[in-house]
Formats: structure tokens, sequence, C-alpha cells
């Protein structure tokens, strides 16, 4: 397969600094730091403020696990490994690098969550 990678770089690069970008968003602290959440039994602000507190808690986490797979995947341009799965170790499908310059397995290995 070959990969301009430069090209690679660049993208992966560029996805990591917009990623950093909105879990910083996301986790910056709130504005109101002193704000009461509460959980009573009627549905009030407090309520809805601790459903959006939990709703940015996955958005984070969802963020996170990708910037931590376009870290992988600059790391494996530097190593050489560029495109080879890391769960069973034959090329990934150039239409998936295509789609996700991020990806480090190939389909297979993703669906069996190797």
């Amino acid at each position: 397969m070959t990969v301009n990678v430069e090209a690679v770089r660049r993208e992966l690069q560029t996805r990591r600094a917009e990623l950093r970008v909105q879990l910083a968003t996301l986790t910056d602290a709130p504005r109101d730091p002193m704000g009461a959440v509460s959980f009573g039994k009627r549905v009030g602000e407090g309520t809805a403020q601790a459903v959006e507190r939990l709703m940015t808690t996955s958005a984070a986490k969802a963020l996170w696990t990708k910037l931590q797979d376009v870290e992988r995947a600059l790391g494996k341009l530097v190593d050489g490994t560029y495109g080879i799965c890391d769960g069973c170790g034959v090329p990934i499908e150039p239409d998936r690098l295509d789609a996700l310059p991020w990806a480090t397995r190939c389909v297979a290995c993703a669906r069996a969550g190797r």
C-alpha cells in the first residue's frame, strides 16, 4: 500500500488539534462551580443540569477515545507500522484508511473488539 505519509500526518495533526479544542471546551470548569445540582423527585433546573452533565461526560469520553486513536495512528506513522492492524497484523483496507485515517485496526478486528 502506498501512503502519502506527509499528507496523512498533516490530516492527523489537524484532527488531533480539533479534538483537543473540543475536549477542552467540554471539560472546562462550569461558569458557576458553586451552582447546586439537585436530584429531587421533580423535573427542574437541577435535573436538567444533571442530565446535561451526563451527556457532556459521555461526549467527552467519545472525544478522548478518538483522540487516543489519532495519537496511536501518529505513533504508527513514526514507527513505520501505519496501515497495519494492531489486532491481527494484516494490512488495513485502503478504503478504511481513506475514511478513517486514524484507524489502527481492520474492520474484522474492530467489530470483534480486538
